[in-house]
């Protein structure tokens, strides 16, 4: 697989990712009053994070920052990876899994270091693009989440020790397009684990790459 056809995945996923979340940001109110009910298993509810799995934030004044920063130098090294990968001519399963990566954390990327500073926030109203008053800074932009998927949910039984009576739901993770990306490009190295960082033999390296 070409270098040509990782970046043409790359700019899909991001245009699609960013258009959804646009849309979301400038159609939904954040939290349970802006939630759209697709069926009894999928939801579309806006909600905004620091940009960590789970909403887990970095303490301190600048710990926004150092994760912008951090996840910055991260798909600068992801892309040095895709690079390497495709001037080695590795496997198209191994290119796709780091383009999907690749894209999906610079999705992210996006939402920390611009929306800050292009979008007021969505607490109890729609948020406006290019307002005059937006509700962050550079590099301290909030990840913009909207796919849920409650699948079931109950109450664990009484018998069971500390969660015991306690509600759960599964799934209970709301994420993105790009996070979704990230997670695939991950899961293709773990299945195909074998396939995606199989070795040339001497022979095939030697002839053109006809991925």
């Amino acid at each position: 697989m070409s270098l040509r056809n990782s970046i043409l995945i790359i700019a899909i996923i991001l245009l699609v990712d960013q258009f959804v979340k646009i849309y979301i940001k400038t159609n939904f109110v954040y939290g349970e009053a802006g939630q759209i009910d697709v069926t009894n298993w999928f939801k579309i509810l806006l909600i905004e994070n620091e940009g960590m799995a789970w909403g887990t934030k970095i303490p301190g004044e600048y710990g926004k920052l150092i994760l912008t920063i951090f996840r910055i130098l991260a798909v600068f090294g992801i892309g040095y990876w895709l690079y390497d990968a495709s001037r080695k001519h590795s496997s198209r399963y191994l290119m796709v899994a780091i383009a999907l990566i690749f894209a999906g954390a610079a999705g992210n990327i996006i939402d920390s270091v611009f929306y800050g500073v292009i979008f007021d926030d969505s607490y109890g109203h729609l948020s406006t693009m290019f307002s005059d008053q937006p509700y962050g800074s550079w590099f301290h932009g909030k990840v913009v989440d909207m796919l849920y998927f409650p699948i079931c949910e109950g109450h664990f039984p009484d018998w069971l020790p500390i969660w015991g009576g306690q509600p759960f739901k599964f799934f209970n993770a709301i994420f993105n397009i790009a996070d979704m990306a990230i997670s695939t490009g991950v899961g293709i190295l773990i299945v195909f684990n074998k396939k995606a960082f199989a070795k040339k033999t001497a022979v095939e390296s030697y002839k053109p790459s006809q991925e």
